[in-house]
């Protein structure tokens, strides 16, 4: 390529890791707003989550738009058509976890009918003050993987992989806590339903981080995580 072809082609680059970086900003604040109101029992901020849920389809759009422009017009070859192919994958798992929070702050208002108390109040039901810490969790997973891919960093991929067993560690614990607490009180059968509900939501959002780190590796090296495919293959080299 031209020394101007090779510029243009490092700013389309450039603008697609900046958008991504973007799209996960969103997510990830959608997840700590999300957990926030229902911490708090905030209606108004859960309305919000859910209209913020635009911005991340709309640069999803974007990221194809030029995901696509780049294949067409710059023809990438082995390292920078993975990565392109790459972005376009994670950019549709990232618009999926922005959905995961925006459930979850569906949930809120359907936990305050329920008789789960408002702004933190003796009533609030007991479960609701272990899911913020599984929420941070899923949240950092968010973080560390877009990073990853923000500085082709494959050895960053595969500790967010291992992070999703721990990650699912904490759902089998907190759906068992969840599903005696509602056995010991029955009347918080309909509230504590819709909280197993937020702890699966938070469990898929990790597995999401994980499917991404997976991306990220392949982008990085052209092979699958070995632990996930063995022997590894090599692909696009």
């Amino acid at each position: 390529m031209t020394e101007h072809t090779v510029k243009a082609f490092d700013a389309d680059i450039g603008e697609l890791r900046g958008l991504i970086s973007q799209m996960g900003g969103l997510a990830e604040d959608a997840i700590a707003r999300a957990m926030l109101a229902l911490q708090r029992g905030d209606l108004t901020l859960a309305a919000q989550v859910k209209a913020d849920d635009k911005a991340i389809d709309l640069i999803e759009a974007e990221v194809e738009r030029l995901a696509v422009r780049i294949i067409a017009l710059r023809a990438p070859l082995a390292n920078d058509l993975r990565e392109v192919v790459a972005a376009l994958k994670i950019a549709s798992v990232v618009e999926r976890i922005g959905d995961y929070a925006k459930n979850i702050a569906k949930r809120v208002p359907m936990i305050e009918d329920g008789g789960a108390g408002g702004n933190g109040g003796s009533d609030r039901i007991e479960p609701i003050s272990v899911l913020p810490a599984m929420g941070r969790m899923a949240s950092e997973m968010v973080r560390d993987v877009l990073d990853a891919f923000a500085k082709r960093d494959p050895e960053a991929a595969v500790r967010v992989c291992q992070s999703d067993t721990a990650l699912d560690d904490f759902y089998d614990s907190i759906f068992r806590t969840l599903v005696t607490f509602m056995v010991e009180n029955p009347r918080t059968i309909s509230q504590v339903a819709h909280l197993l509900f937020v702890a699966k939501n938070l469990e898929r959002i990790g597995d999401h981080a994980g499917n991404v780190a997976e991306m990220v590796y392949f982008a990085a090296t052209g092979t699958q995580i070995a632990d996930r495919l063995s022997p590894p293959q090599n692909l696009l080299t």
